[in-house]
C-alpha cells in the first residue's frame, strides 16, 4: 500500500492565470515545487484516485507558495483544487545528509533533557527564518518552542522516536 506525505494545502487562487495558493507543509520547497516534480492532489470528500499534477512554475509571495500546474491554465481549473491537499509518495522522498530528517520522522517524537527529564512531544515544526523552530506540547499542556539549532538539540533518534535537549536557561520556563 502506497504511503503519501503532506507537503501544502491549497488556500485559493492568485489571480486569473492558474496560479494556486499553497500554505506549504513540507521540509524542502524548493525541491518539493522544482520544475517539472509531480504532485498529488487529494480532495476533502472524495473517495477517487488522487490527480497527479506536474509543477509548471513555484515562486513565493509573502507567506504563501505559488504554484502553477502544466494543463490548468486559468482560476477556474484551479478555484476547484481549494482545499486539496498535495502530497507526494514514499518512493519520491530523497536519501537526506547525515543529521537532516523529514519532518514527519520528528513529529511526535518525545522530548526529554540531557538529565533524562521529559518536557513532551513534538506537535509541530514551524520554519519562521533562519533555523526550524519545534513545537512541543508539555505535559500540562503547555506549548513550548525549542529552536533547532547545535546548542540545543543535542540528540535525535527516530528510530526510538526520542529528541535529547539541552536545557540551556529559560528555554523551558
Amino acid at each position: 500500500m502506497q504511503k503519501w506525505f503532506n507537503v501544502g494545502k491549497i488556500v485559493n487562487t492568485h489571480g486569473i492565470k492558474g496560479e494556486a495558493r499553497v500554505i506549504s507543509k513540507t521540509d524542502f520547497a524548493e525541491d518539493r515545487y522544482k520544475l517539472g516534480n509531480k504532485l498529488y492532489l487529494f480532495m476533502p470528500d472524495t473517495k477517487g484516485d488522487p490527480i497527479e499534477l506536474t509543477v509548471k512554475s513555484h515562486r513565493t509571495h509573502k507567506s504563501f507558495d505559488l504554484l502553477t500546474f502544466e494543463g490548468y491554465e486559468n482560476i477556474n481549473q484551479i478555484e476547484k483544487m481549494k482545499g486539496g491537499i498535495l502530497k507526494i509518495s514514499e518512493d519520491q522522498l530523497g536519501d537526506l545528509e547525515e543529521d537532516e530528517f523529514y519532518y514527519h520522522e520528528i513529529i511526535g517524537c518525545t522530548v526529554e533533557t540531557l538529565d533524562g527529564e521529559e518536557v513532551g512531544k513534538i506537535k509541530e515544526i514551524l520554519s519562521p527564518g533562519a533555523n526550524d523552530v519545534w513545537v512541543i506540547k508539555a505535559k500540562g499542556g503547555k506549548e513550548i518552542l525549542i529552536p533547532y539549532i547545535e546548542d540545543v538539540v543535542k540528540e535525535v533518534n527516530v528510530e526510538d522516536k526520542l529528541v535529547k535537549i539541552n536545557a540551556i536557561e529559560g528555554l523551558l520556563s
